[in-house]
């Protein structure tokens, strides 16, 4: 569960972030957060990865307490997470498969379970005949879920997609967004920051709007314009 009790976030500039925030996202969730640029939507992220560490409140992630974690157990927090960025970060001198098995490596994870799983979720994404394509022979729907079998790959319990249909086309972005709805079937919590408002009227999710570092509404359902502007 995720959970923010009156979370603020000033920057050291004085830019106040997110102000007195309050959300509760409970586990196997699916959740939209949308927001114009500079509303908060970054910071609510980096927060959750403890990139940030919030100002005032609590921030409670995945059984962890984020308000007063050490910092030797911040990389056990974002092994319960899978982030997709939106330029995916794939090694150019990786194949899809070295791409994704180093995620696993990073943490040391024995090379027979390496072996295992890489293949599993490379076929998940559909992708079990591009094991030995390096990203510049792949399309940018490829790449994009190379990323996300790398983001499943160690099992986490949270998914946070940022902008995953930003840089595709439309029949792509629904193939994506299927992706992402056939994760959450797994029971995994998907969390997908984005500016697509097709893409958020077509899946009745929950909606969560932020506006000027604030919550402006909580909804099911598609996007209102009115509670950006």
């Amino acid at each position: 569960m995720i959970e923010f009790n009156d979370v603020s976030m000033v920057y050291p500039n004085g830019t106040v972030a997110l102000k007195n925030v309050n959300l509760k996202i409970e586990d196997g969730e699916f959740v939209f957060i949308v927001g114009q640029s500079g509303a908060g939507k970054t910071t609510l992220t980096k927060l959750l990865l403890r990139e940030e560490k919030i100002s005032a409140g609590k921030l409670h992630v995945n059984g962890f307490k984020l308000e007063k974690i050490r910092e030797r157990k911040i990389p056990k927090l974002r092994r319960t997470m899978g982030f997709v960025f939106q330029d995916f970060r794939l090694f150019d001198n990786k194949t899809a498969y070295e791409n994704v098995a180093f995620a696993m490596r990073v943490i040391g994870e024995k090379p027979s379970l390496i072996r295992k799983r890489v293949p599993f979720f490379l076929n998940v994404v559909n992708l079990s005949d591009k094991y030995d394509s390096f990203p510049d022979e792949l399309s940018g729907g490829e790449k994009q879920r190379v990323a996300f079998a790398r983001a499943l790959v160690n099992n986490p319990h949270t998914i946070i997609a940022d902008e995953p249909t930003g840089n595709i086309d439309c029949d792509m972005s629904c193939e994506i967004m299927e992706l992402l709805m056939r994760i959450n079937k797994l029971g995994k919590t998907v969390i997908v920051v984005t500016h697509d408002r097709d893409i958020v009227s077509r899946y009745k999710k929950r909606v969560i709007t932020i506006k000027d570092g604030v919550i402006a509404s909580d909804r099911i359902g598609g996007y209102d314009d009115n509670e950006e502007n």
